[in-house]
């Protein structure tokens, strides 16, 4: 199918639509209205603006939204043709233009009802295999070249091969099973504490990588190789070596056997692979039960975005707060404030999921885009984050919207730790919304007026983990067709990786560059290497 049939891409004129006019006058008319002002001319707000599925609910009522504005904002994304995006990518059309590609992370988790039985037998045989190999692993009946269990995983890989499972294994960690350890920064010392605290005969390396061209996750494997080779052999490599990849030749040329190469495809983004065989090393760690049921949730949130209407449809309503943010109120940053340690790691996660997909500098028909796309996204683990940057959060001048993540019941028995936790995650809240007038010192003034959306799960278990990184992929998908662009390609990450490249044989100890360099990366280099080389 090629773009022009595609009718959704055609048709995208959110920009120039009537409802993006109509948005922009309410705008402007609505522009004094705080959100103080609309609690007090609605006392059930609360009731009007969130929404509840199964186990998880979603909270946009601090938002400076009212009524008329969500309506004016569902036209938007009806002009935007969001529906017949959504479908496309769940009929299998190939939505990722620029590479040519279908986009079908939808597929594995959907225990292979998917339409194209091709792609679902594909998924089901793997998910078999990953089921067969998680809980040999597990319960002690695959062992290493020495006849050991193993104890220790090490996973190497980077961004979606890395951020993904390293969250899920974090989260939902269980205390049988081996311990998982994750090493994705080509700085050796990520790799090397890793190492230091395994043992190589009790060890299994799982590399990730979809092209096994990927710099530093290549480096990585090759030192932890030698590591275990040279601890126990060349012949160890077909007990404790696993790869993950859809180039499984260049797996087979490392020595790995074709039964622990584990195959990705090119329809499955790496930011979006977690539910596929680069979540391996998460099912290590938690069990292929809970992997499961993770994917369970995962299933039953794409149910709710593919068959709500717009008008409850969860992923579309928080997608549409966060167009209002950053286009109306020309929010360029969001704050990512889970108050649970458990998903300390979900701001990173969202930080590549949102930036990696939205960021982009061209619509999917290649004009240059000129209005705000994708916001700078940030964030830390509550109430970590209030001793960090909530203070630039009440009282800096240029102003974010930020999203609470609190869990109803926790995991442990500390008294007293969980009331008190949520209360400041409900406070903060609070005071960006309302703030505080400081009447005998300016210095104590908080403005308010500043946007915050609470998502809120009954229990951080499998099936909601994986009902709330669902949410989000399909926010990002929702806000990337209201804008118009591709949020399955990632053309700009390349650049850098190339440049890296050409410069690499300058770091020998000849004067001469094989390359031109500005005088600024040349005076860098000649420092590295005079500090590099001189005598410890």
């Amino acid at each position: 199918m090629t773009r022009s049939e595609i009718a959704w891409y055609t048709m995208n004129k959110t920009f120039t639509s009537s409802a993006w006019q109509s948005l922009i006058t309410y705008r402007d008319k609505t522009s004094c209205t705080t959100i103080a002002d609309l609690f007090d001319s609605d006392v059930k707000r609360f009731d009007s603006f969130s929404w509840h599925h199964q186990g998880l609910l979603l909270d946009l009522s601090k938002n400076r939204i009212d009524l008329t504005a969500r309506n004016h904002l569902l036209d938007l994304a009806r002009a935007a043709n969001v529906e017949s995006a959504r479908d496309a990518m769940f009929s299998g059309q190939p939505i990722n233009t620029t590479e040519d590609r279908r986009v079908l992370h939808v597929a594995l988790r959907d225990r292979g009802k998917f339409t194209d039985q091709s792609v679902a037998g594909k998924v089901t045989e793997v998910m078999e295999r990953l089921a067969t190999f998680t809980t040999s692993i597990r319960d002690g009946r695959t062992v290493g070249i020495t006849g050991r269990q193993f104890n220790d995983i090490i996973s190497i890989g980077i961004g979606g091969s890395h951020l993904g499972p390293f969250l899920v294994a974090e989260a939902l960690k269980s205390h049988s099973g081996p311990n998982v350890h994750f090493a994705a920064n080509l700085d050796g010392h990520d790799l090397a504490s890793a190492l230091e605290n395994s043992n190589p005969e009790t060890t299994q390396i799982v590399i990730t990588s979809k092209s096994f061209a990927t710099e530093e996750t290549l480096i990585n494997a090759e030192s932890a190789i030698t590591w275990l080779t040279n601890a126990l052999g060349s012949e160890a490599l077909s007990k404790h070596v696993v790869a993950i990849t859809a180039n499984p030749e260049a797996a087979s040329s490392l020595g790995i056997p074709a039964s622990h190469i584990f195959p990705i495809w090119d329809w499955v983004g790496g930011r979006f692979s977690l539910w596929s065989a680069v979540g391996l090393p998460a099912a290590l760690a938690i069990g292929w039960a809970s992997f499961s049921k993770l994917l369970d949730g995962a299933h039953e949130m794409d149910r709710h975005f593919q068959t709500a209407p717009l008008a409850e449809n969860l992923p579309v309503l928080i997608a549409l707060a966060g167009i209002w943010n950053i286009n109306i109120e020309a929010l360029g940053s969001l704050a990512v404030v889970p108050y649970d340690h458990r998903i300390a790691l979900l701001p990173a996660y969202l930080q590549q999921l949102d930036m990696e997909s939205n960021g982009k500098g061209v619509s999917i028909s290649g004009d240059v885009l000129t209005s705000a796309r994708s916001p700078v996204v940030f964030g830390l683990p509550g109430t970590n984050a209030q001793h960090t940057f909530h203070q630039w959060l009440h009282q800096g001048p240029r102003n974010a919207a930020t999203e609470f993540i609190g869990v109803s019941r926790p995991n442990h028995t500390l008294p007293g730790h969980h009331d008190k936790l949520i209360s400041n995650l409900l406070a903060q809240s609070e005071a960006l919304a309302m703030g505080t007038a400081g009447e005998y010192n300016k210095h104590r003034v908080c403005p308010g007026n500043r946007p915050s959306t609470t998502i809120l799960l009954e229990t951080l278990d499998p099936k909601r983990l994986g009902m709330l990184i669902a949410l989000y992929e399909h926010k990002i998908f929702v806000q990337g067709v209201i804008w118009g662009l591709n949020s399955f390609d990632q053309f700009g990450v390349e650049l850098g990786k190339h440049l890296a490249a050409h410069l690499l044989p300058n770091f020998s100890s000849v004067a001469n560059y094989s390359i031109n360099l500005n005088s600024s990366t040349a005076g860098l280099l000649d420092y590295y290497r005079r500090w590099r080389d001189q005598v410890k």
